[in-house]
């Protein structure tokens, strides 16, 4: 609940800053940096966050994580210029690690029905962005892009309510991973994941909805994030219940491969058809990660391992709003999207491969 209140600072500003770049004194290139600056920051965070939470407790950790988020969404209404936009983004990075690794934690706690817990979980972490950003494209044909974020801000704040039901007792303490490891197949398909779904497409429904609807883009765009909200209510619950029937590998390669299909849809030029079927795989996946790191870390590694999966995921959600930033303007859409669909279909089915815990 606290993070489907603060998550809105987030989604509304990946909808409206590269539309309305100058507004806030940046270029597209800088909005992509920007974009990008908050899940950068958490490849360094998560493991800071991990050890924060255990040592404070949930209820503590959370509560300052949804105070800062609040803070950042009255920055975003108020500072310009790249310069000044940018410590918010790093100080959203650690609320958003905070709140997400906490949810992922408790959802996996115990093995049994973790697919489940984890499909509800993500149903209500969404309620937040599916009521935001549609109601946001409208504000801001209205009143611009700035003033949303004061009302945001108060949103935020509302989720203080639901962080004192957490636990505050501490956690046991999250180990420091030894050396460096070299990426395994979870970790790939983490990171081609976060760069196609939650970088190259999301900017690029942004910048390439706005020339084909110029005018409406906004409202048409915002709709569409909508929807992906309004699918994670809907079919991540049911994504978790396939994985308790199927197995969570075999559902996570096949919608994978159906994901890719789509992706090459997209970049073909059946924008909205495409990103309409896009958000509805991506729903039925996000439940499925999580059981399976918990199955192959089990007990007191299964936080260090969920962190490290999202470390993997950011880097390339971090990397995928620079890519389209860089590459949008100059390179076809197709190549752009036809390559990172390869490449995700690659990661899923290593994922498929005979594995050891170390996976």
């Amino acid at each position: 609940m606290a993070l489907g209140l603060s998550l809105p600072v987030d989604t509304v500003l990946y909808l409206l800053l590269p539309m309305y770049a100058p507004q806030f004194g940046v270029s597209l290139a800088e909005a992509g940096l920007l974009l990008a600056a908050n899940r950068l920051v958490r490849i360094a965070g998560y493991a800071w966050v991990a050890r924060f939470c255990a040592r404070r407790g949930d209820r503590l950790a959370c509560s300052l994580a949804v105070a800062v988020a609040a803070a950042c969404s009255v920055g975003c209404a108020t500072l310009s210029g790249f310069w000044a936009l940018l410590p918010l983004r790093l100080l959203w990075g650690l609320s958003f690690a905070t709140l997400n690794l906490t949810t992922q934690a408790l959802a996996t706690a115990q093995a049994e029905g973790a697919a489940r817990r984890s499909g509800r979980s993500r149903a209500v972490i969404a309620m937040g962005p599916v009521l935001a950003l549609p109601l946001a494209a409208l504000l801001a044909l209205w009143l611009g892009p700035r003033p949303i974020f004061v009302l945001l801000a108060a949103l935020a704040l509302a989720g203080l309510a639901a962080t004192r039901r957490l636990p505050s007792v501490s956690h046991a303490p999250v180990q420091r991973p030894r050396g460096w490891k070299l990426p395994n197949s979870l970790d790939a398909w983490s990171f081609l994941e976060g760069l196609t779904l939650d970088g190259l497409f999301i900017i690029g429904l942004s910048y390439l909805g706005k020339d084909l609807l110029p005018g409406n883009a906004v409202v048409a765009a915002g709709l569409l994030m909508a929807l992906r909200y309004l699918a994670e209510i809907l079919l991540s619950p049911l994504g978790g219940h396939m994985a308790e029937r199927l197995g969570a590998e075999r559902l996570l390669v096949a919608l994978s491969l159906l994901t890719a299909l789509a992706l090459v849809g997209f970049g073909a030029g059946w924008l909205w058809s495409g990103a309409a079927v896009i958000v509805v795989l991506r729903a039925l996946q996000l439940p499925l990660l999580p059981p399976i790191v918990a199955r192959r870390n089990p007990g007191p590694a299964r936080v260090q391992a969920l962190a490290a999966r999202s470390v993997w995921r950011d880097i390339g959600a971090g990397t995928g709003p620079i890519l389209a930033g860089l590459l949008l303007p100059v390179v076809s859409p197709l190549w752009i999207y036809g390559v990172s669909a390869l490449l995700l279909a690659w990661a899923a089915l290593a994922c498929a491969r005979p594995h050891t815990n170390a996976n």
